[in-house]
């Protein structure tokens, strides 16, 4: 008879454990990144293909060895070093992130990229480049995923 309650005990804590680790699941991923930044246009990879065909030039805020693998072709690399929470409210002074490579005029269009709504790469440095005065910076949120699945030029 104890043996029948310990196996029935165990499965019993088994099954509440599962349903624990299930429910807490999502919790235990990072955070995607919110739909919106104030002040920047959050573009999809055909506006963002548009945009750069007429000029406007792009930027991939993702680390050096991945821009290596593979980037949007012509896609300049200025690397968001990220030390802060992945969070809305991050500290920028924890990152690192070189505006002077940005283009000059910040009148003129720009767009970041990196590995989509999960990357928080290309949204902090899209708040740092409004932050720091440039005005029509544009996001690509879904990032090199969204514009690889479109079968748009990458090198």
């Amino acid at each position: 008879m104890t043996y029948r309650i310990t196996r029935v005990v165990s499965r019993w804590l088994m099954g509440t454990t599962a349903l624990a680790l299930m429910a807490a699941g999502p919790a235990c991923l990072a955070a995607e990144t919110p739909m919106t930044i104030a002040g920047v246009t959050t573009v999809t990879a055909e506006q963002a293909k548009k945009m750069v065909d007429g000029g406007t030039p792009i930027i991939d805020a993702r680390v050096a060895n991945e821009y290596a693998e593979a980037h949007v072709k012509g896609a300049l690399n200025v690397p968001y070093k990220e030390k802060s929470a992945k969070a809305v409210d991050f500290d920028p002074k924890e990152d690192s992130f070189d505006l002077s490579k940005l283009p000059a005029d910040k009148n003129a269009p720009l767009i970041f990229y990196c590995n989509a709504a999960e990357c928080w790469k290309s949204y902090k440095a899209s708040k740092a480049a409004i932050g720091a005065g440039w005005k029509k910076v544009n996001w690509l949120r879904g990032g090199f995923p969204e514009w690889k699945a479109k079968g748009y030029p990458v090198e």
